[in-house]
């Protein structure tokens, strides 16, 4: 007999639906009809092939309620919330991001110390798409947006990503120049190293940070940051910084 459950999942003003089954053929049919599935894993059907599938349980009784969020977010492309400060949304980036994206870019401040983006907006929209399905979907975190909640507006990005060559994962911020000056970073930043801490469990976090930028500095110093050495990247000098001692989040709300 093949096991179906339908789970209702609220989504904002509507509610969608987590299709949970143990068998393939059921799954591949609910798929094309473009429904969000689960696979559940038990004894008698390990031997068919669900390595399609991104997502299984091996208790579909107790799937707790976030689990089921994100899951049902993931399949229908929508972002996964990540945290609230008193300001501030902290979600993941999606594709319609990247015009907003394009004019907080377009400020000559913001590329002085950090990469742009690529040259035409359907490039980085391509890229968006390839990391989300990379980094979000594999390793639940990475750089994400940041929205202002009074206004809805897009004012930057911030997140933990991994840096190729080193140990640590790495804070990263960017706040787009008409909003700079207010704090926002500095909330923020506290809510993702609490998220980096008490979710997903890293002891220690770095920050590459060019030398000349002192605003950036200065911030990861009011954060808790210590130099840890001096490097020389692509030409440009950095500090690479080392927190171990994480700060208290505040008003933060992790979602």
């Amino acid at each position: 007999m093949v096991y179906l459950k339908e789970i209702k999942v609220p989504i904002e003003s509507q509610e969608g639906v987590l299709y949970v089954t143990d068998d393939a053929k059921t799954a591949d049919r609910l798929l094309q009809e473009d429904k969000a599935v689960i696979i559940y894993i038990h004894p008698a059907n390990r031997q068919q092939d669900f390595s399609r599938f991104l997502f299984a349980v091996e208790d579909p009784e107790d799937l707790e309620p976030e689990y089921i969020q994100r899951v049902y977010r993931r399949q229908k492309g929508l972002p996964w919330n990540i945290l609230e400060t008193g300001r501030c949304l902290v979600r993941e980036t999606t594709p319609e991001d990247v015009e907003d994206f394009f004019h907080i870019y377009s400020h000559p401040a913001i590329t002085r110390h950090m990469e742009g983006l690529y040259p035409e907006i359907e490039q980085e929209k391509k890229y968006v798409r390839e990391y989300i399905a990379s980094m979000y979907t594999f390793y639940g975190f990475g750089v994400w947006t940041i929205v202002e909640k009074e206004s809805g507006s897009i004012i930057g990005r911030a997140g933990i990503s991994w840096r190729e060559g080193f140990e640590s994962p790495e804070l990263g911020f960017m706040i787009g120049v008409p909003w700079q000056g207010k704090g926002y970073a500095a909330e923020v930043c506290r809510g993702i190293l609490q998220y980096a801490r008490a979710a997903l469990e890293f002891t220690k976090v770095q920050a590459v940070v060019e030398r000349e930028n002192l605003p950036s500095l200065k911030l990861c110093r009011r954060l808790g940051f210590h130099c840890k050495a001096k490097l020389t990247l692509d030409g440009r000098d950095y500090y690479l910084l080392l927190l171990t001692r994480f700060p208290e989040a505040g008003a933060v709300r992790f979602l």
